[in-house]
């Protein structure tokens, strides 16, 4: 009798430790499902819809992708699903080169159109009255004396009026200061000190989730005002 007893609980184990292999092993199917559903979805966005909403898209890949990711390690050796991840892993790298390619081209063109010799009112408050922005946004007056000034007074600039921005103020602010960045490139092989390059990281750690924040919120403030204007 204990020896059956004992047949019996080990066959229970085995059940249930099958069991949740099996469950384990439809979860991960399901979320390799999902995620390439989802990147077949994006794929048939129309290209401008795809730009103007990248942020949240790509918000939501992440998320889809750890997902998949995890699925896979679970489905192991299983060729059709590695396969599958595989082809949406590519369908996507290709959708997000062309979309953030179309979002420059759009926010450089946006920039260009606002300035000839100076940047204009916006570029006035965030880089100081007449500051030359120019077309070809080079910063060359930008140097290793003056750039943490220029970082410090762009970000504080920001900070404080980042909430009256619109999703046409903040391409621009996209543009320079990534213009900026660029220039920054070339300063710190002019002899720029570690001490100034040091305090310019500590402003760009706090303007990146802000600026990602503004740039998320308005455009869902501008969605909210189409619909509102549609009805």
């Amino acid at each position: 009798m204990k020896n059956l007893n004992v047949i019996a609980v080990a066959a229970l184990t085995a059940l249930s430790i099958t069991s949740c292999k099996n469950e384990a092993k439809e979860n991960a199917e399901k979320n390799v499902d999902h995620y390439v559903t989802f990147v077949d979805s994006v794929n048939n966005l129309d290209a401008a819809e795809r730009a103007a909403n990248w942020d949240a898209i790509a918000s939501e890949y992440e998320m889809r992708r750890t997902a998949a990711d995890s699925a896979a390690v679970v489905l192991g050796s299983d060729d059709k699903a590695t396969e599958r991840l595989n082809e949406s892993n590519a369908k996507y790298d290709g959708v997000k080169a062309a979309a953030e390619a179309e979002a420059k081209a759009k926010a450089d063109a946006a920039a260009s159109a606002s300035t000839a010799t100076t940047g204009g009112g916006l570029a006035d408050t965030l880089f100081g009255p007449g500051a030359v922005v120019g077309n070809d946004m080079a910063f060359a007056w930008v140097n290793k004396d003056n750039i943490l000034s220029v970082y410090q007074k762009f970000y504080e600039t920001f900070d404080a009026n980042k909430d009256a921005y619109s999703r046409q103020d903040l391409d621009k602010i996209k543009a320079w200061y990534e213009a900026l960045d660029t220039r920054k490139n070339t300063v710190e092989k002019e002899g720029l000190s570690s001490s100034d390059n040091g305090k310019i990281a500590s402003l760009k750690l706090k303007f990146a989730p802000k600026f990602k924040w503004e740039r998320l919120t308005a455009k869902g403030e501008e969605n909210d005002d189409a619909k509102k204007a549609a009805n």
